[in-house]
């Protein structure tokens, strides 16, 4: 079995578990950052992902989270079981917040995140509520 991944699945990786001690942990977001990118060997270009990835998401937490209640049916926010939360806003803050990303890429890189961090039913529910943001993404891009 091939374990190489791409280094940007595992700058995805490294931001989801920085959200996730950032969440856990209540640590100043830099030192969070910092810890996060010393455990890793990447190169220049990753630890750019990987810092402007994990900044603008914490950045504009409450405002993703808004854009994720949005396409919430009869479910609020706060409900959402955290490892799923933490990957869907950071999904939301790469659709809206990284250009060089494709949006399709973007959600399969959320779906495979959850899948293999979280339970059978997350990869089905982040698919879902991503696909719903990137609707509105196209339809707003097109007025």
């Amino acid at each position: 079995m091939n374990k190489y991944r791409h280094p940007r699945r595992q700058a995805r990786e490294a931001v989801f578990q920085a959200m996730y001690a950032r969440e856990i942990s209540g640590d100043d977001d830099k030192k969070i950052l910092r810890d996060i990118i010393f455990r890793y060997s990447f190169n220049k270009e990753t630890v750019e992902f990987v810092s402007d990835l994990y900044t603008n998401t914490v950045k504009q937490t409450e405002w993703i989270k808004n854009t994720i209640s949005r396409h919430l049916k009869n479910w609020q926010i706060h409900r959402i079981a955290l490892l799923d939360r933490l990957i869907l806003q950071m999904a939301v803050g790469e659709l809206y917040f990284m250009d060089d990303v494709p949006h399709k890429v973007s959600i399969s890189e959320a779906i495979e995140i959850a899948r293999y961090y979280s339970t059978e039913e997350s990869s089905g529910f982040v698919n879902g509520i991503l696909d719903a943001v990137y609707k509105e993404i196209k339809k707003n891009s097109k007025q």
